[in-house]
């Protein structure tokens, strides 16, 4: 099968929101993050993207590599992060997380995703990085 390497960050982000609208239509919110990320991992490899999950994210200071545990949940096509969650609430704090991975990785787009929202739409952040 042909991989969906040429799609643009905003192409990938509809067929992340679409996966993510029928992942929590199907299973609705409740569930551990791990689950929605396996769910929506095998979605998206489905679709012929090229994802990676729980990637080591080293933090660069000054030439010095350190590997502190940073993980990011999915990245996509190697263009976007998705950041998974499955809380009561987001905190001004994860969206900056999701921004600061971008940094990270000098990628543009990134979404968060909260599953344990009523309504999906509600759930779902966009974050940009000079897109």
């Amino acid at each position: 099968m042909e991989q969906n390497n040429n799609l643009t960050e905003n192409q990938i982000a509809s067929i992340i929101v679409d996966c993510c609208y029928h992942i929590h239509i199907e299973l609705g919110p409740g569930l551990l993050e791990s689950v929605y990320e396996e769910v929506l991992f095998h979605e998206l490899t489905s679709k012929n993207l090229t994802v990676e999950k729980q990637k080591p994210l080293p933090v660069i200071w000054k030439n010095l590599k350190l590997n502190l545990g940073f993980r990011t949940d999915l990245i996509v096509n190697n263009k976007v992060i998705v950041e998974i969650k499955s809380l009561e609430e987001i905190h001004p704090v994860h969206p900056k997380q999701v921004l600061t991975y971008l940094r990270l990785t000098g990628l543009k787009l990134g979404h968060l995703i909260n599953f344990n929202s009523p309504l999906i739409k509600s759930g779902i952040t966009r974050i940009v990085n000079n897109l």
